[in-house]
């Protein structure tokens, strides 16, 4: 046995005999979390679980707050760059953290996804904006290790992919400081993006392609359950209307002749019979009868 793996064995038992519980250290002699061993959270629920968030997009004016608030040091360009992809090209998080730095195509204004929702390849557009947050990480950018557009920027790890609990992390604590008191998470910035662009006026099956959505209905849907400003604008313009007079009851009671028309109208009514030569012949009959009662000779 190697003497440094045999010092750290003596000292993990004299730490659990002084303290009476299990300390775990690495293969360095550092501590280790439980939570890092396999299994810890097996058979846990969530803190989260049950939990619906209401899609309420942040507006622009809060983004550039938070924007700002991140400053211009490294780590405030990266998280800047992050959110331009997230609110102006309208990334899922997982696909903005898996771009590299060879997806980025600023001539042609696009953002390759090659992995994206059910590990579909499209490409998304993004405006100057972006590119222009993008640009200015990527001066810091070029002095790591090539690889992952977002990556870890201090300690051993510095060049791989960042991960997506310490983006969510960093833009709550940004959020908090900038004094927004809006949920600020990456999903909200893709629904600002997708509102933005309906106010615009883009089709909605554009929009459906920019977000990856399979089905165009979950597109419409989606935009119905966060845009009712549509809604809202039409029933705000209403005017009321003046108020009319009533009817006049007279004029609207059809007349007698128009109800019962000469010559016992068209067809057989209140018992007539059905024939129209039968019913002017008792017409005329009846009109000669009463004509002779009323003559005396």
């Amino acid at each position: 046995m190697r003497p440094g793996l045999a010092g750290m064995l003596i000292l993990r038992e004299e730490l659990v005999m002084s303290s009476g519980s299990v300390l775990l250290v690495d293969a360095a002699g550092r501590r280790r979390s439980p939570a890092t061993m396999p299994g810890y959270l097996a058979g846990r629920a969530p803190r989260n679980k049950g939990m619906h968030y209401p899609p309420d997009p942040p507006r622009a004016e809060e983004i550039v707050v938070v924007m700002r608030q991140a400053g211009q040091d490294r780590h405030g360009l990266r998280i800047r760059a992050l959110i331009a992809v997230l609110w102006r090209g309208g990334l899922r998080i997982s696909e903005a953290l898996a771009l590299n730095e060879t997806d980025i195509d600023e001539r042609r204004g696009s953002l390759l996804i090659r992995h994206g929702k059910g590990d579909k390849r499209r490409e998304a557009g993004m405006d100057q904006f972006g590119f222009e947050q993008l640009a200015a990480w990527l001066t810091v950018r070029v002095s790591l290790p090539p690889g992952a557009l977002f990556c870890v920027i201090d300690g051993s790890t510095r060049g791989r992919r960042w991960a997506a609990t310490a983006a969510r992390a960093e833009l709550r604590e940004l959020a908090a400081e900038a004094g927004v008191r809006r949920r600020f998470a990456p999903q909200q910035l893709r629904h600002a993006h997708a509102v933005e662009l309906a106010r615009e006026g883009v089709a909605v099956n554009i929009i459906q392609r920019q977000l990856g959505h399979t089905d165009l209905g979950t597109t419409s849907t989606y935009l119905q359950g966060i845009d009712p400003s549509e809604i809202i604008d039409a029933v705000r313009s209403r005017r009321p209307q003046p108020s009319q007079p009533p009817p006049d009851s007279r004029s609207s009671r059809p007349s007698a002749a128009r109800r019962s028309p000469a010559g016992g109208g068209d067809g057989p009514r209140n018992g007539c019979c059905s024939s129209r030569t039968t019913c002017s012949s008792s017409s005329q009959a009846s009109t000669t009868g009463a004509a002779t009662m009323q003559k005396p000779w």
